[in-house]
């Protein structure tokens, strides 16, 4: 399998909560450069040396480096995706700069040549027992009885190959009902709330904090012949924007959100107050570690926890709104 090297430049003080949001993604392998670590070997006391090897050498006026690996398939180019809205989430919370710049560089491929290398990668996929996630090059036999989710990879998280997309979409594939109304909050390409109206879904809102995810899920909302009287999308923040939140609106019958574990935890005090009495929250993007964390908090707010599903170290769950 070939590797795709990421630099993503930071701070001293920027390498904890940088590598706490990689462990949150799910991204456990990465380096570190940190000039710091010079100056401590140069301050070790206790140390004898005859010589400065060449490597450390190289760490003393260097920029401050954690270096991931992602395979270069379809999964890599997802968590890429991910550690992208990490990186923009990051960047909004530490208004003053001492994380440094948060911005990342692929070392021995152009991000434009793995956008344009995906089809060897993402073929039909078919998750749960009703959809069939394909690309739009992809022949489909006649005959084929799955409701056909097209999606295109593009600069948005949400192509169906990813373990939390899968498993977010097979718990709305067994709670979404005919009619039903769903907000889908941190949307991404809007592969959740597109699968929930080929399912049956009457209406759907999706909500993004990025501007490009919102233009991308309409795109690929009017890809799949769904109308906008039926699919609205918009762009903010539900902890912030309290005309947002107006506009979204309440009584929704599912809500669902793929999102990490740390902004599930902030958003959890806004979920009940969507959705309806009785309604589900659909919940995704949790690595196993903070599992138990996350679902406690919203069993906190008003939930009764109805399902757990997990796949090679990533969780989702279903939860009854209290009436």
């Amino acid at each position: 399998m070939n590797w795709v090297e990421i630099d993503i430049y930071t701070t001293s003080e920027g390498v904890e909560p940088l590598t706490g949001c990689l462990l949150n993604a799910g991204i456990n392998g990465f380096a570190i450069k940190d000039s710091a670590d010079f100056e401590s070997f140069l301050s070790d006391k206790t140390a004898n040396w005859d010589y400065i090897d060449d490597d450390l050498m190289g760490l003393k006026n260097c920029e401050t480096t954690v270096t991931v690996y992602l395979p270069e398939n379809a999964q890599g180019h997802e968590n890429l995706e991910v550690i992208k809205a990490e990186l923009k989430a990051l960047k909004a919370r530490e208004t003053d700069v001492s994380f440094g710049r948060l911005e990342y560089c692929l070392k021995n491929v152009k991000e434009e040549d793995w956008e344009n290398n995906w089809k060897q990668y993402f073929k039909p996929l078919q998750i749960g027992t009703k959809i069939l996630v394909k690309p739009s090059w992809e022949k489909i036999d006649e005959n084929e009885s799955r409701k056909i989710l097209e999606i295109d990879p593009a600069s948005s998280f949400g192509t169906g190959q990813h373990n939390t997309t899968q498993l977010c979409l097979e718990l709305i594939e067994a709670n979404v009902k005919e009619n039903d109304k769903l907000l889908d909050l941190g949307c991404g390409s809007g592969i959740l709330s597109i699968g929930a109206v080929l399912l049956g879904a009457s209406s759907v809102f999706a909500v993004d904090i990025d501007e490009n995810s919102v233009k991308i899920a309409k795109e690929n909302a009017e890809k799949n012949n769904i109308s906008p009287d039926v699919y609205t999308a918009r762009c903010g923040n539900i902890i912030e924007d309290e005309k947002l939140v107006d506009e979204i609106g309440k009584d929704y019958d599912v809500v669902c959100a793929n999102i990490v574990a740390d902004v599930l935890i902030a958003m959890s005090k806004s979920f009940s107050g969507f959705l309806k009495d009785d309604g589900t929250l659909i919940i995704s993007g949790i690595i196993d570690s903070r599992k138990d964390e996350v679902l406690d908090t919203i069993k906190a707010q008003n939930f009764e926890l109805i399902e757990i599903r997990e796949k090679e170290d990533w969780v989702a769950a279903s939860f009854k709104k209290k009436c």
